[in-house]
């Protein structure tokens, strides 16, 4: 059972490189069981309002549950990317200079069985497991659909020029439809959620050489991050790892 599990956990942000402001945002609640990364779009200070709109609503929405049932971890997703929509919306209409502004969001949730995960845009969930990294989201991203339909290449997506064009995010339509994953839970996990600032300035053979380490959650993060920054930091930076105890 996941209850036996301790979680020990680990997020930091970084401005990177390139970019006048941080429009990334990110929480990590072990009493509650879950984690949160969002990347902001919108430019501006739009985006960060939009990312910090996602973050403050699964915080508000959190309740008085430690763990939760695995049909409550539905509702918790449900109910904080519903609500993260709508106020975005909201906010925009009441600000229109605010106008195209909105977020990719991973929502990971730890419930008495395992975990679910809620996914929107091009921030990823990862994990690393018995040696295994894989990626467990799929981008709502153009290139990601090119990929699909045989146009290009997974190598050629990487310097495509098209690279930050998302299908998929919080705040842009009325009706939002959110990715779910389930899955178990073993020690030994490490899960590790990232923004595009991450995934794009490092290959999946980085990100997994880092995490196979025996540091502790918050060197990793530190050395992916300096890593990110050292390869362009061409983005915001934001990752939050989760490793997964006896």
């Amino acid at each position: 059972m996941t209850n036996a599990h301790e979680i020990s956990a680990w997020g930091q942000s970084d401005i990177g490189l390139k970019r006048p402001n941080n429009e990334d945002a990110y929480l990590i609640d072990n009493r509650h069981g879950f984690y949160v990364v969002a990347d902001g779009m919108g430019g501006e200070a739009a985006g960060e309002i939009a990312s910090g709109i996602f973050v403050e609503t699964a915080d508000q929405l959190k309740g008085g549950n430690a763990r939760r049932s695995p049909e409550e971890a539905v509702e918790f997703i449900q109910q904080v990317f519903g609500l993260a929509n709508g106020r975005i919306l909201e906010h925009v209409q009441d600000h229109p200079q605010c106008s195209g502004m909105g977020c990719t969001a991973e929502l990971l949730v730890v419930h008495s069985e395992g975990f679910l995960l809620g996914h929107v845009g091009d921030s990823r969930t990862y994990r690393l497991r018995n040696g295994i990294f894989q990626q467990l989201t799929k981008d709502h991203s153009l290139v990601q659909q090119q990929i699909d339909d045989g146009l290009i290449t997974p190598m050629e997506s990487q310097r495509h020029p098209l690279q930050n064009v998302i299908l998929r995010a919080v705040g842009i339509e009325e009706d939002i439809a959110v990715d779910m994953v389930r899955g178990n839970l073993k020690a030994g996990d490490q899960l590790l959620l990232c923004s595009d600032g991450l995934s794009d300035m490092l290959s999946d053979e980085t990100i997994a050489d880092a995490l196979h380490t025996a540091a502790p959650p918050q060197s990793k993060v530190e050395v992916l991050i300096e890593q990110a920054k050292a390869s362009g930091g061409r983005d915001n930076i934001t990752v939050v790892l989760a490793d997964i105890l006896p």
